[in-house]
């Protein structure tokens, strides 16, 4: 059963760590990078004493609630409805009225273990490689012969926590006319894609892979790839191109989904997956004995929403390896979505569109899942009546605390 919307869920990431997060840490330290480090400590100190925080009081009826403050980290499930609310209200001036298209990029099993040895290049590769394989072949005068808007979304995880590195691509359905090599004309038509159809998902699948292994080959003849355990004997460089073959000849799975249709879907879309983390505290049932068990939709089983249940230890592993390194962008803009310049090539765009104004209203679901406006009053828990901040309260070096008490 899921938990009510606005309910605190019986069980949270944070509990896991607060329980377990010692003992991990003490067996698996070795390989821990501070980043996950600190991601384990921020998310066990989040909205407790650790962090200090505030009283409010209640101007009608008296009552005094502690508020603690959040710990902000990225991949903390309780620190996202703000940042992403934020970030969507900066994208709405972004969007053009023209329909969008939803473009995945996987990377094959066989590359995992080497992209949780060496995160920063591996997926850094990805995006330019999805980004890459989006421009050409819509720049190839073929296809379509323009030059695109692209919004590119990092996910590293599966429903089951597995490594499971991809990128979610939204693209805009047609863009400024331009030559082979994506050079905006001087004086630049604006091209559609047909109604519903973007790209052939099989050229953009061998465009993809060769682009990417001429990224990773690029990788290791600079000497940016490390190889530690079992990885040691790719470290040789005749080993590393056997080890490459295999990948050269088989399918790289792209596929493209559904259409969104105009910036407010976009906007919904973009509301559910940018600023989402590896699994949310919605998802977890319980945490009893030492093992955690949380909902998973099973895509290989008609998309049946299903229970797992793994020891503490099994559950925090998987969780560190979506902990990405400090600095790196998880959301990047590309084509007509460039930061250079993007503001003039917009206008452009929609002076070839009109109309003039763009409107871009959030309706009441895409607000449930990311709502641009801005937080109400608190409200007293007691009475309803108007609270205030009465006082500050400093950080406190005190234990955190155990998963019953709440705040």
């Amino acid at each position: 059963m899921t938990p009510t919307a606005g309910a605190r869920p019986a069980v949270e990431v944070a509990d896991v760590i607060r329980e377990h997060g010692e003992a991990f840490v003490n067996k698996h330290g070795g390989w821990l990078t501070g980043t996950q480090r600190k991601a384990l400590r921020d998310l066990a100190a989040c909205r407790t004493a650790a962090l200090g925080g505030h009283v409010e009081h209640c101007l009608d009826c008296g009552h005094d609630r502690i508020a603690y403050n959040s710990c902000r980290n990225r991949h903390c499930p309780k620190c996202q409805a703000l940042a992403r609310a934020h970030w969507l209200d900066r994208q709405t001036k972004h969007l053009l009225p023209v329909e969008y298209f939803h473009v995945v990029f996987t990377l094959p099993a066989a590359l995992a273990d080497l992209a949780l040895a060496n995160p920063r290049v591996l997926y850094d590769a990805l995006f330019q490689a999805a980004a890459q394989t989006l421009r050409d072949a819509a720049a190839n005068p073929k296809r379509l012969g323009a030059q695109i808007g692209m919004l590119l979304v990092l996910h590293t995880w599966g429903q089951n926590l597995h490594h499971h590195p991809h990128v979610h691509a939204v693209v805009t359905g047609g863009g400024l006319s331009c030559n082979a090599q994506g050079v905006v004309d001087a004086s630049p038509r604006w091209l559609a894609c047909r109604p519903g159809f973007f790209l052939p998902v099989r050229v953009l699948s061998r465009v993809f892979r060769g682009k990417y292994l001429a990224r990773l080959r690029q990788a290791f003849d600079q000497g940016q790839l490390v190889f530690p355990g079992k990885l040691a004997a790719l470290a040789n460089a005749a080993a590393f191109a056997r080890w490459l073959t295999p990948l050269c000849h088989q399918d790289w799975v792209v596929y493209a989904k559904r259409p969104f249709g105009g910036p407010e879907q976009v906007l919904k879309y973009l509301a559910r997956y940018t600023h989402r983390v590896a699994i949310s505290n919605q998802r977890l049932v319980s945490l009893a004995d030492g093992r955690v068990t949380f909902r998973y939709k099973d895509y290989a089983d008609d998309h049946r929403s299903k229970t797992m249940t793994l020891s503490a230890e099994e559950f925090l592993r998987r969780f560190v390896h979506h902990v990405l390194p400090k600095g790196f962008v998880k959301v990047r803009h590309y084509g007509l979505l460039a930061p250079r310049d993007r503001d003039a090539r917009l206008a452009l765009c929609r002076r070839l569109l009109l109309p003039a104004t763009i409107p871009v209203p959030l309706s009441s679901d895409a607000g449930a899942a990311g709502s641009l406006t801005p937080a109400r009053v608190p409200s007293c828990s007691q009475c309803g009546g108007h609270r205030l901040i009465a006082r500050e309260l400093p950080k406190a070096v005190v234990p955190l605390p155990p998963r019953s008490d709440s705040s």
